[in-house]
């Protein structure tokens, strides 16, 4: 068996960022259309009239405050609301590898590796550009790896269940080097005309690099332990799918997009996140005194504070408990690893952290880990 080192980790940001007052403003405009159009019916009862975003609503539900995208211009036209990608050729890179190349390259640097070195590449996300071939293998191509690339999907616990996966696969010894890459384009399954989840979601790809840990060679991080798990929930959802013109007409894509049960997540899966937080820690001999950071996933900052205070037993401090939600809004299963590539160099030699990362399925998955 071999243990394992978390050596390199990157993030690809896109230039464009929306404001919550920019996206109320042309939330609202869509509204008042809508209801425009509807009168006659919402003043029968056969439709129910749209009501008004804000930006204080946003911050108040979720404390984010903008969002990283790669195109604004089709999400804040009223008329159309989606982001607009203008179709690529087979023959040049997806998108998601573009953007993944991206993060991997400076997870590389990082690193101090090159791509040739990579023998295992897991493309891990909360939606594939496409069915097949898989994003990982064009990635694994656009960097020059070897050995053996696949997707996976775990929504936004996808980052920490392909860590466990490439780091099973490092300890047993079938790969000595792997990439883990997060192409995370939610503003392209969000629905940005409902009220109730049009501020959520952003753009971003991570990418982080485990090794050996007999071949790390700079500074990184131990890989202590992992831990996933998964109950069933149908109240983070996303309905489509290759099957989906086979059910019948799409006039109603409602159901194509981004749906959540919010008040039911919110009471079903803080628990169980407190809980495997807490089962992971205390099966490896860590008290809540000796964790010095926690990486969680940037969904909702009330759900994180609630996740912080039940772990460490009091309110953690700001740097305990980095949220970057409020830059990044929430990115599925990056957000976690771009908390963690932000703001981990500070920790010293021996310092105890612990990435975690939850969402639909129900998932949660957990990365205990020690800086070497």
């Amino acid at each position: 068996m071999h243990d394992v080192a978390l050596t390199g980790t990157g993030v690809f940001t896109p230039e464009h960022i929306i404001t919550n007052d920019e996206l109320v403003l042309a939330f609202n405009a869509y509204v008042d259309a809508f209801n425009a159009d509807n009168a006659a019916a919402i003043e029968a009862g056969k439709v129910e009239a749209k009501a008004h975003s804000s930006s204080d609503f946003i911050v108040a539900a979720s404390g984010i405050e903008q969002r990283y995208v790669i195109d604004k211009a089709g999400i804040l036209d009223p008329a159309i609301m989606h982001p607009i990608f203008p179709r690529r050729d087979d023959a040049a890179p997806s998108l998601m590898a573009e953007m993944a190349q991206d993060a991997t390259n400076k997870a590389l640097v990082q690193a101090g590796i090159d791509g040739s070195e990579i023998d295992l590449v897991l493309c891990a996300a909360s939606n594939m550009e496409r069915a097949y071939p898989a994003i990982a293998v064009e990635i694994q191509q656009l960097i020059g790896a070897g050995g053996m690339a696949f997707d996976m999907n775990v929504a936004c616990s996808s980052a920490t269940f392909g860590i466990q996966t490439a780091a099973d696969m490092i300890r047993a010894g079938s790969v000595r080097k792997a990439l883990i890459v997060n192409p995370e384009i939610c503003s392209a399954h969000l629905e940005w005309r409902d009220r109730d989840c049009h501020f959520i979601f952003g753009d971003v790809a991570t990418a982080t690099v485990l090794e050996r840990k007999e071949d790390a060679t700079g500074d990184h991080f131990d890989i202590l332990s992992t831990r996933c798990a998964t109950q069933f929930s149908n109240n983070i959802r996303n309905n489509n799918g290759y099957l989906r013109r086979s059910h019948g007409p799409l006039e109603d894509r409602r159901d194509m997009q981004f749906m959540q049960n919010g008040r039911k997540v919110f009471k079903e899966v803080l628990p169980l996140v407190s809980a495997h937080i807490q089962e992971h820690m205390a099966d490896d001999g860590v008290a809540a005194t000796d964790l010095k950071r926690l990486w969680l996933h940037q969904a909702n900052k009330t759900m994180n504070d609630f996740i912080g205070k039940k772990v460490l037993g009091r309110k953690p401090e700001p740097m305990e408990q980095p949220n970057i939600l409020q830059d990044y809004a929430n990115t599925s299963s990056a957000g976690s690893i771009i908390a963690f590539s932000k703001y981990s160099n500070d920790l010293d030699s021996g310092d105890l952290g612990l990435i975690c990362s939850f969402g639909a399925g129900y998932s949660v998955g957990s990365v205990l880990l020690k800086r070497a």
